[in-house]
């Protein structure tokens, strides 16, 4: 059987290059050759150990590629088309997809919670930070990337692009909203971007990293706020005469800035949660107002398949958001251990890493 080259998880603390057969198809399925792939905080998650995947899995889920081989029932596509396909891969026919929350896809149970939803690749199934990846109900997940994109115009699509702007869309921001985004990473740049794109006119940045406040200002922020110089609640109901934000989202998944998030909201007003939380959140009395100022808390995860995919695409198309320069890091796949190192370490600026196998 043919070998591949993928990046698989061997124990906590250890991600390493290996030999493994390349995919079987079924008929549903497709095989893309992968040309483009990235490293998410949650990759970082397996590798630390502090989310539970099973030994020799193939991790990463954020594929662009070609597509090698089709199902026998896939139609709509070609070999040789490039394409891409979202970290969260739906089936089109679950129940959850039939009531609209088609990221909740094949909710599993295996951790003791329902939200795994259709987060497959690297971590139900082999992910795509590999030479090759099966890409299930293709159909559904494939999207067809338009000529004159790049590769690493359209790298963040499949996850951070899809997340950061579900939470932005989470919160229904109108135009003339304030919002306040909590943490610059990836994914709370693009969602100071998809806060620009949907209509609100103060935008504020929470980060205490110059060059991430610094590239907050290029996604659209009005106004940056160091938290470690000042008080983020007290910026934010300064900026906004008292009056605070109609939403705030949250994306870094701590309880300080949970309790910041709701701390700066008007009597009505939205909190959106994108951050992964790794123990109890606690709600305080008076940020909530007793459960009487009518606030709201939604949570998001990673809108995926095919019409999303095609829709963050347009978006990119059209030239009015420019995520290349969240790409600051290279690698070859067979640099893997090295990349892992640099990004779970944050250092030397990064932000978003490019893997070529």
């Amino acid at each position: 059987m043919a070998k591949m080259k993928a990046a698989v998880f061997v124990e906590p603390g250890r991600i390493v290059l290996e030999d493994k057969s390349i995919p079987e198809i079924g008929p549903l399925d497709a095989l893309l050759r992968v040309t483009t792939t990235t490293i998410c905080g949650t990759d970082v998650h397996i590798l630390k150990g502090e989310y539970p995947v099973a030994r020799g899995l193939t991790v990463g889920h954020e594929p662009v590629g070609v597509i090698d081989r089709l199902g026998s029932a896939v139609t709509g596509f070609r070999e040789g088309q490039r394409v891409i396909a979202g970290a969260i891969t739906p089936s089109g026919y679950s129940a959850a997809c039939q009531c609209g929350c088609s990221s909740q896809d094949g909710a599993a149970e295996k951790y003791g919670f329902k939200a795994i939803g259709g987060w497959k690749f690297g971590n139900t199934i082999d992910g795509c930070q590999a030479e090759y990846v099966l890409v299930p109900d293709a159909m559904a997940n494939l999207s067809h990337v338009p000529d004159g994109l790049t590769d690493e115009e359209v790298l963040m699509c499949p996850d951070i692009m899809s997340t950061g702007f579900g939470g932005a869309e989470s919160g229904n921001i109108r135009i003339g909203d304030t919002v306040v985004v909590f943490a610059q990473g990836p994914i709370g740049l693009c969602a100071t971007a998809g806060a620009k794109l949907l209509g609100a006119t103060t935008i504020i940045a929470v980060d205490t990293v110059p060059a991430r406040l610094e590239m907050a200002r290029r996604m659209g922020a009005s106004h940056t706020v160091d938290f470690r110089a000042n008080d983020p609640v007290g910026e934010v109901m300064r900026i906004t005469d008292g009056r605070g934000a109609d939403v705030a989202i949250e994306a870094l998944g701590r309880q300080e800035t949970f309790e910041a998030a709701l701390r700066v909201l008007r009597p009505a007003g939205t909190l959106s949660s994108l951050g992964v939380y790794s123990s109890d959140l606690k709600i305080p009395l008076g940020a909530f107002a007793a459960g009487l100022a009518d606030l709201k808390i939604v949570t998001t995860l990673c809108p995926g398949g095919a019409e999303r995919m095609r829709r963050l695409m347009a978006v990119v198309q059209s030239g009015r958001v420019d995520l290349k320069p969240l790409v600051t890091h290279r690698f070859r796949l067979d640099q893997i251990e090295e990349a892992y190192d640099l990004f779970s370490h944050q250092r030397d600026g990064v932000l978003k890493v490019a893997l070529t196998p």
